[in-house]
Order: structure tokens, then sequence, then C-alpha cells
């Protein structure tokens, strides 16, 4: 039995009652899943209890959807900050994350296969905890972890809200959050150990250690600092355009060229289209060399031509070719803000 399976059973996710009149249960699928290392080796193999969110009726299943996502940039500040003052960055994944977000709405499902009561297989599943797939999954989890955090004494810097800060007169600590991926630094060792710890007691956590893959980006420690790049993200995009054996080309974009939204034939697939040019606006977070090509081209995402898709193709080239190109982030003096700007 899976970590997730088992987390289902003492987590008290629901309880079995009869269907209120009026209402519908929502449906569910079990999903199955390998999880891959960084090398593309075989991490766990995982199965997953789902909710059909799509069959959620607004105002009765769910109210509030939106959920913090961290920000690039403050990704990018963080590990600054830690590299410059030489603080270790320590990585943790939380086990089945959203299974721990608290429901205020009441929420109905269709007792899962396996979990089945037969002398009750005319109640239903009331969610007392939130499931994969519900469309307040992620809200209910991110206000959990954040009420945590509250009580140990951290608050969210107000340009990001997926950045939790505590500074004391000894020590400084600062948390980076990503659903379930989370980042920890700070200026006392014992301090984020401790932390750790705490937080393990809340919930079930892996502690990865010092960062290495976070988000799709390869954290690589070299004498001078860190190196940032994306080579499995951008492999793995490659293989999804079918392009894994194309001629790298050294430029991303024709130098002068205009998009114009007439002129050839509509995409074919315009969902792969959208799915491509998507992606590659998370490539320029370590490859900003890429942001003008790719704002271009996701001017087009509502009626793509095939002229726009030879653009995109060109884009996936030039990372063929520069698959291991990035950021590196060195070790700074001073951490003061510099401004430059132009006098007109």
């Amino acid at each position: 039995m899976t970590d997730e399976l088992m987390a289902l059973l003492k987590n008290n996710t629901w309880s079995l009652v009869p269907l209120p009149l009026g209402r519908t249960p929502i449906g569910y699928k079990w999903v199955f899943k390998v999880k891959e290392n960084p090398n593309g080796s075989i991490q766990k193999c995982k199965a997953r209890l789902v909710a059909k969110g799509f069959h959620q009726v607004a105002g009765f299943d769910f109210i509030e959807t939106f959920s913090p996502i961290v920000k690039p940039g403050t990704t990018r500040v963080m590990l600054t900050i830690a590299l410059s003052r030489g603080w270790l960055i320590h990585q943790l994944d939380v086990n089945n994350a959203f299974l721990n977000g608290v429901l205020h709405e009441e929420v109905f499902i269709e007792q899962p296969l396996g979990f089945i009561q037969h002398n009750q297989s005319h109640l239903v599943c009331k969610l007392h905890k939130s499931l994969y797939g519900l469309k307040q999954a992620p809200r209910a989890w991110f206000e959990k972890l954040s009420t945590t955090l509250y009580a140990f004494g951290f608050i969210s810097a107000k340009s990001d809200q997926s950045l939790f800060i505590r500074v004391t007169k000894s020590h400084s600590t600062y948390i980076l959050v990503y659903v379930d991926d989370i980042l920890i630094t700070g200026s006392s060792e014992q301090v984020v150990m401790h932390l750790i710890t705490s937080l393990n007691r809340e919930f079930a956590l892996k502690d990865l250690g010092e960062v290495n893959y976070f988000l799709g980006i390869e954290v690589n420690h070299t004498s001078e600092g860190i190196h940032l790049s994306q080579g499995k993200y951008i492999t793995d995009l490659l293989c999804k355009a079918k392009m894994q054996g194309v001629n790298p080309i050294s430029t991303p974009m024709t130098s002068g060229q205009k998009l114009l939204g007439y002129g050839s034939e509509s995409v074919q697939d315009v969902k792969l289209y959208r799915s491509i040019v998507g992606a590659l606006q998370y490539v320029i977070v370590t490859r900003p060399e890429t942001a003008y090509s790719v704002n271009i081209v996701c001017q087009y995402m509502q009626a793509p031509l095939e002229s726009h898709w030879k653009v995109v193709k060109r884009i996936l080239r030039y990372l063929k070719g520069t698959l291991h190109h990035g950021l590196h982030l060195r070790k700074s003096p001073t951490l003061d803000l510099v401004a430059f700007c132009d006098a007109d």
C-alpha cells in the first residue's frame, strides 16, 4: 500500500453520510503515475485518488480557489541571498500535501473503489480534508501551511505571499513555498534543523538535503556559486513537440522578424501550440534571452497560424543546441540594490 493510500485511511479524510436532497456527489478516478528522478531513473510508483473537480458546482462545492504561486524572481533572490551569506539551502517535499487541507465547504464524493463499505454502499463520502483534483485543494493546503508557519512566528513577504520570513535578534530564516516543494535557509543551521523537525510533526515531510533540483530547475553547485539550468525540462518539452532529433540553430528568432495575425493557414493542433508556448514561458526563468521571442508567440495564443508555429519550432531548435545554458549566480560582497536609468 502506498503512502498516499495510508494517508487516506489515517487522516480522517471523510465520513460516510446519506446524500442530502438536491446534492450530487462528485465523481473520482484513480491515477497511477511513475515519478522519475532528474536523471530519468524511476523514483517510485504512485497511486492517487483524484476527485473530478470539473463536476463541482460554484457556490455549493467551492467558493474561493485562488492560491499564491511563488514568483521566479523571488526564487532567484532567495538563492542569491543564501549564496552570498554562505547559508545552506534545504529542500523539503511534503508527502500528500493536499490531503492536509481542511475544507470549509460541504463536498460529497462517491465511495471510491477499494474503500466501499458493502453494508453501507448507499452512503456517500462527506469530505473533511481536501483531495487532489478539487478546485479549492491548493488554497486549502496553502491556508493550512501558512497558518502553521504564522504560529511559528513567520510572516509572509508583501512582495510575494509564498515567501515566509522570520527575523529575530539572533537569526534570520526564510521559507519559500511552491505547493508541496519547500526551500528553507537561514543564518543558523541549528534553528533551520529545529524548524524542519517541528514541521515534520505537523506534516509528513521528506528532507531532500541541499537543493539540487527544484521545480524543474537543476541547481548545480560550483566553486564560484550556483548554476541554474533546465536541461531535463527542455528535453521533455522537445519530446512533447516530437523534435528530439532536430538540428540546433544559433538564434531563437530571425532579426527584425515581425509576426502578423493573417497571411497563412491556421495551426492544425491549436492545443499543442498553446501547451508548448505555455511551457516556454517557464523556460524564461533560467533563459532570459528567450523572453522576447517567447513573448511574441504568446500574443497569438487565441488564433495561432502556421507562421507562428514555425517561430515556436525555431525557439525549440535554439534550446536544443543550448540545453545546458542557464544562469550562474555568484557570491556578492554586498546585497545593496543597484539601479540604472536613462536620463531621457
